[in-house]
């Protein structure tokens, strides 16, 4: 039977999204197949559905998300009564559920439904889908005493009418009574109650958002301009020296059109980042002259200026009525929502009380979850080398959100933060340091001679040599002040590497370093290496990869079973090749007996059950391999990137493996999401690394 977990309410204006949110964020952790199901829609599309389909690759049709339309809902309720209304929704849910392993099914939201007792209702259908029920209470502008009541009240009510409360949310509370409220319900509740306080950056409306709503005519501006939150207004009036004191970052600055000098002084502001705004909204229906935009946009590319008709009194209050809403348009603000759920969230706790049986399947999203979760568990820091390059920026907007890890970003300072501002994305919780200027130079520099003094190397030369971002990063880690380094989004792998072998070497048991791809396939993963680092490894060095990439595979929750790649399987063929793959199969069984291992072996004997069968029966390994090896760089960079490119593979990597202390090399071709897991490994790979030198 298909299990469901029910999030409901007892008012409107709960937040209840961020819930559901991080409620689905959990159930595919643990299980390939999730449905969502809402009983009651206003008007098709669902909007949250179609959120949720898009961040976690739901598969499921829209038309049998929900059960029907309220007007469709009050009429059968007025004409046929409760049972029949419920019977029906019921049933809707059944159709649906059956493909997948579990639903999340969605409360009614009490907006204008035209429904009495509706908690009533949800309790019922909760029940008759044999849900357990996380109800939702809202805190906002409520006293402590209030909500503290209000949140007794709802579990006594949804308790009364048979449910199975397994925990209790109250969201939105005052950030100042979070604790307390906390506290206070801990002890009167019989169930745990989790307390999210208020986060006006999820309420406040994007540039776009705004501009719809008004329609406004954008002047200046790009997508990611566009895309910012507005989350405060500063309404310009001033003299321009008042207006700059009065700025506050991610403010809208709404002024007259024809006050240039404001227009131009906010985005001189803006360009220093000293404060980085949203936009400015130009009232009147007044348009700056050509001359004016001209400059504007040289000074803050991408930053928007909008023009609207009314005056800034009716527009003001507007712009106070405008409420953000999460979708899928507004990616940041799913970051901030989830990191918001998971820090003050027990998820392993609330994990274990909705009691999803975990899937034998591993799906890439999976997968990355689980990196995420396992690097906040224990937060450690990550260097980035290439801190003003756009992608890397992105990314370091989403671990922070998300709380994965603590960042220190490399490069100019204000580079930084006005490549940032420009984008939108708020790097507010990263340490910066430009390497030229760091007081950390000199120490290094120090350092650096001394361990390449054999080569020549002098305090001198190496105060320049230091100055490069990943030589400064890769001292950071070594010296303790970071716990591991990614960069290689513009650098070259041997710009990304090179200082590591210089300075941070290889661990004792390891005699090369060498790199594996994580390849999470539509079922499983498997580690494929090397991929990235060695081209023609000789018999010996093929076995320590082998060992390496069985230990990283084991690391990141994936059975070890060694395959050793070849165009040969068994003895069927010979050749130096060959032969040089069966000598590095010999020498893993012989130092590691305890480890799995097949060798030489074709890929489709490897991972193949029914061609495992014909060539190779009885073997542990053939037909189940998890940790592809494979001869030489040119067949594994070739192959990692067929099975990307042609299965739909999500590739996860370089992972170097062999350092002492973790350092990353990134595709040039990475995207954000590529970045962020990168990260989350390195910082995973740091828990287990020892701290000083």
């Amino acid at each position: 039977m298909t299990r469901s977990v029910y999030v409901t309410g007892i008012d409107r204006g709960d937040g209840r999204q961020v819930v559901e949110l991080g409620i689905m964020e959990l159930l595919t952790r643990q299980a390939a197949r999730v449905g969502v199901y809402r009983p009651l829609l206003h008007d098709a599309p669902d909007r949250l559905f179609e959120l949720l389909r898009a961040r976690y690759r739901i598969e499921q049709d829209a038309s049998t998300a929900y059960g029907m339309e309220y007007r469709e809902a009050s009429a059968i309720l007025a004409e046929k009564g409760t049972d029949e209304l419920v019977s029906r929704l019921v049933d809707r849910y059944h159709e649906a559920a059956r493909d997948y392993d579990v639903m999340l099914v969605l409360g009614t939201d009490y907006a204008e439904t035209n429904l009495p007792d509706e908690l009533a209702l949800n309790a019922r259908l909760a029940n008759e889908l044999g849900a357990v029920v996380v109800p939702v209470v809202g805190g906002t502008k409520r006293a402590a005493d209030e909500v503290r009541a209000e949140a007794r009240n709802a579990h006594r009510a949804y308790e009364s009418l048979g449910c199975h409360v397994v925990a209790m949310v109250v969201n939105r509370v005052a950030p100042a009574d979070r604790d307390s409220i906390a506290e206070r319900l801990a002890a009167r509740l019989p169930v745990p109650c989790y307390v999210l306080p208020d986060d006006k950056s999820l309420a406040a409306p994007t540039v776009a958002q705004i501009t719809r709503a008004l329609g406004g005519e954008v002047l200046l501006g790009d997508d990611a301009g566009l895309a910012r939150d507005a989350v405060d207004f500063v309404f310009g009036g001033a003299m321009l020296p008042t207006f700059l004191n009065a700025l506050t970052p991610g403010c809208l600055v709404v002024t007259p059109g024809d006050r240039a000098d404001l227009v131009i002084g906010a985005l001189a502001a803006h360009a220093s980042g000293t404060p980085p705004i949203a936009g400015v909204l130009l009232t009147l229906n007044e348009r700056p002259g050509d001359d004016v935009l001209a400059l504007a946009s040289k000074l803050a590319p991408g930053t928007p200026v909008v023009s609207v008709a009314g005056n800034s009194f009716p527009t003001a209050a507007e712009l106070f009525s405008l409420q953000s809403r999460l979708n899928s348009a507004t990616p940041r603000k799913l970051e901030t929502a989830l990191g918001l759920f998971e820090r003050h969230v027990d998820t392993s706790e609330l994990r274990g009380l909705l009691a999803v049986a975990r899937s034998e399947r591993v799906t890439p999203m999976m997968f990355e979850h689980e990196l995420l979760e396992r690097a906040r568990a224990d937060r450690r820091r990550v260097v980035l080398p290439e801190g003003a390059e756009e992608r890397v920026l992105r990314a370091a907007d989403v671990v922070l959100r998300r709380g994965v890890c603590d960042l220190t970003l490399l490069g100019d300072e204000q580079a930084i933060l006005k490549k940032a501002a420009d984008l939108g994305v708020d790097i507010s919780g990263a340490q910066l340091i430009d390497p030229a200027t760091s007081p950390l130079r000199e120490r290094f520099a120090e350092y650096y001679a001394k361990v390449r003094a054999h080569k020549g190397m002098t305090v001198e030369l190496a105060g320049d040599v230091v100055t490069d971002a990943n030589y400064f990063g890769t001292l950071m880690v070594q010296e303790g002040l970071a716990d591991g380094m990614v960069s290689g989004s513009v650098h070259s792998t041997a710009a990304t590497i090179r200082p590591a072998f210089e300075i941070i070497k290889t661990k004792p048991d390891a005699s090369i370093v060498s790199s594996v791809f994580f390849m999470c396939l539509a079922d499983r993963v498997l580690v494929y290496g090397d991929c990235a680092v060695n081209p023609d490894p000789d018999a010996e060095q093929l076995a320590d990869i082998a060992v390496q990439s069985a230990a990283t595979a084991a690391a990141f929750g994936v059975e070890p079973r060694i395959a050793m790649l070849s165009y040969s399987t068994g003895t069927s063929g010979s050749g130096a090749d060959v032969d040089k793959v069966r000598k590095a199969t010999g020498i893993i069984r012989e130092q590691r007996p305890d480890l799995a291992v097949e060798g030489p072996i074709q890929y489709d004997a490897a991972v193949e059950p029914v061609v495992a069968a014909t060539k190779l029966p009885g073997s542990e390994v053939a037909g189940r391999a998890t940790v592809l090896v494979f001869p030489d760089l040119n067949t594994g960079n070739n192959t990692y990137k067929a099975v990307q490119r042609s299965a739909g593979a999500v590739a996860v990597g370089p992972v170097l493996q062999g350092l002492r202390k973790p350092v990353n090399d990134l595709s040039r071709g990475a995207l954000v999401q590529d970045i962020v897991n990168t990260v989350a490994i390195t910082a995973i790979q740091a828990q287990d690394a020892p701290l000083t030198p």
